[in-house]
């Protein structure tokens, strides 16, 4: 069985997962669109390829699943996800799965308005949120809302324009500047779909802050839910944390993955304040904060091989030791390939 991990970046811990996975009955290869991506020097293979948004990424991405035999296509981006969505039949046509739940779940996700909506809609407690500065400052009037506040983009990704405004004149001026500034981002083409609702204002919760995997089989069915608290953050991903057995966050869990019925895994941001647990983002892809729970002993990449072969998945791939702490460290990698300007195949 072959792997191909899209947009792969530095994530080379996931290839080091998905290889021991394999045992050597399958290679992993991975995709990025920067050529000097530290995973393109430890995958059995690497491709470089245009951004997702262009015209003929998904012919080529296609194309590299065919001629490779790939099994198992697996997503590592934000701005990947909606766009592969719409084309996951084209791929399971080809013998390809790829990792991925239906465009709705997708854009649930994505759009964090709609993220927003869906928990409320389920009795899952969220942040308040808003979609104008009206909305927000009638709030405020009225009580329901009080400062610090949280500015972000409706889309968001890699904790692009986040601010938190102390009081009303820097909520004005943190609106003003992020929408302004989202036209300069990766995220402009999306946020140029509304651009009057592309940025949200939302209350800011002070506590602890805990990431879940919340983990679905290839058919959306809920299976578990792997909890961590965060200890430090490092470029907005999780750089240490402590594994802990909750089972309010559990149920949490299990009430978000059988509602969305997402794919594999969906990574989840976890406030616990004044009023308890609170969702703040579901990204449906493996997370920063994955790495934790495999290894307090989880393994969805030897899960998501078991249900593309057809077997059953061991349980305790579903399990973790708790109260197990763990750091992510740099470590140094080698550049020895010769690189292609073309989306093509990287030689050694």
């Amino acid at each position: 069985m072959n792997i191909l991990l899209s947009c792969a970046g530095c994530r080379n811990y996931l290839i080091d997962f998905f290889k021991t996975a394999l045992a050597g009955h399958g290679q992993v290869f991975v995709t990025d669109s920067n050529p000097d991506a530290v995973s393109l020097q430890e995958a059995d293979r690497g491709f470089i390829m245009p951004r997702a948004n262009h015209p003929e990424y998904f012919d080529l991405l296609l194309d590299i699943c065919k001629q490779n035999q790939i099994k198992l296509l697996i997503s590592l981006n934000d701005l990947e996800l909606p766009l592969l969505a719409k084309q996951r039949d084209l791929f399971l046509k080809i013998g390809t799965i790829p990792v991925i739940a239906d465009p709705a779940a997708i854009d649930i996700c994505f759009d964090k308005w709609k993220t927003f909506k869906f928990l409320t809609q389920h009795q899952i407690p969220a942040p308040k949120t808003y979609l104008s500065l009206a909305d927000a400052r009638q709030a405020i009037a009225t009580g329901e809302l009080t400062f610090p506040l949280v500015i972000k983009p409706r889309w968001g990704t890699a904790s692009i324009g986040i601010e938190f405004p102390q009081d009303d004149e820097e909520l004005e001026l943190a609106y003003q500047l992020v929408k302004k500034r989202l036209s300069r981002t990766i995220l402009a083409d999306i946020s140029a779909s509304d651009r009057d609702r592309s940025v949200l204002i939302q209350e800011q919760i002070i506590g602890k802050e805990y990431g879940l995997d919340v983990i679905n089989n290839l058919d959306g069915k809920y299976i578990a839910t792997l909890a961590k608290r965060k200890l430090s953050m490092r470029g907005g991903e999780t750089d240490r944390a402590v594994t802990v057995a909750d089972p309010q966050l559990i149920d949490i869990g299990e009430k978000i993955g059988r509602n969305l019925q997402h794919i594999g895994n969906l990574d989840c941001d976890v406030f616990s304040g004044a009023q308890g647990y609170c969702i703040l983002e579901m990204n449906p892809r493996f997370g920063g904060g994955y790495p934790f729970s495999h290894i307090a002993g989880a393994n969805l990449p030897a899960a998501l091989i078991a249900w593309a072969s057809g077997k059953t998945a061991d349980p305790d791939w579903f399990t973790v030791t708790p109260d197990l702490m763990s750091s992510k460290c740099a470590r140094l990698v080698i550049h020895t390939l010769h690189y292609s300007t073309e989306p093509s195949l990287v030689s050694k």
